[in-house]
């Protein structure tokens, strides 16, 4: 289990928190040459938007699931489900195929069954019988920074973009709307304790920590 808090923050703030970063944290080695990578995410709720509700309510024990791959990689995607606990995160995955997810978008769910891997049949389950099923896409760009002492991440995601056409979701192009103009959202995850240096580097003055969401901006088109 992580701790982890947002921030919606100006570019003048994201300028400023990245020029301390630089002297203190590495760029994610995943990054590429300018720095950053693309996350292409489509997101999963049922008939009556179990995961957008809990969200928006503020629900202590909530979860959702998604389906991500990073650029134009389709041979590292991921199923993931991410659960939130009395503030704490904690995220479990398992690799999927680009023919796997595309049968999951057609409603072709039972080959999930016969994979042997729990959370595969867990999101087997629950489409089944909870209705779960894929609900919209969102897209932006990541900015990441790694610090060892705390297993500290701190990312900048900017450009978030949504789309409803998640059949597409491996075309690239779908048409897709910024959720929100010029919005950049940090965010800081840690494991028990965030070092001083960090928190001094990333703080934001009369800023706090917010409940942002990308998912539940990206639903206000559907």
């Amino acid at each position: 289990m992580r701790h982890e808090y947002k921030h919606r923050i100006t570019y003048e703030d994201y300028l400023v928190i990245r020029s301390r970063l630089k002297h203190l944290a590495k760029p994610d080695a995943n990054a590429g040459s300018d720095g950053q990578y693309t996350i292409h995410s489509l997101y999963f709720d049922n008939l009556s938007d179990k995961a957008l509700r809990e969200k928006l309510d503020g629900v202590d024990k909530r979860e959702k699931f998604r389906i991500r791959y990073y650029n134009d990689d389709t041979d590292y995607i991921r199923l993931e489900k991410k659960s939130k606990i009395h503030g704490l995160c904690e995220k479990q995955s398992a690799p999927l195929s680009k023919e796997e997810v595309m049968k999951i978008c057609n409603g072709d769910i039972s080959f999930l069954l016969k994979t042997g891997k729990p959370l595969l049949q867990e999101l087997y389950a629950k489409m089944k019988y909870q209705m779960l099923k894929p609900k919209v896409i969102v897209d932006y760009e990541r900015e990441p920074y790694v610090y060892g002492p705390g297993n500290v991440r701190v990312t900048f995601d900017k450009n978030i973009r949504t789309s409803l056409y998640h059949d597409r979701f491996f075309d690239g192009e779908y048409c897709s709307a910024p959720a929100e103009e010029g919005c950049i959202i940090l965010e800081v995850k840690y494991d028990a304790f965030l070092p001083e240096i960090i928190e001094k580097a990333v703080r934001v003055p009369n800023r706090q920590a917010s409940a942002f969401s990308k998912y539940a901006v990206c639903r206000k088109f559907g």
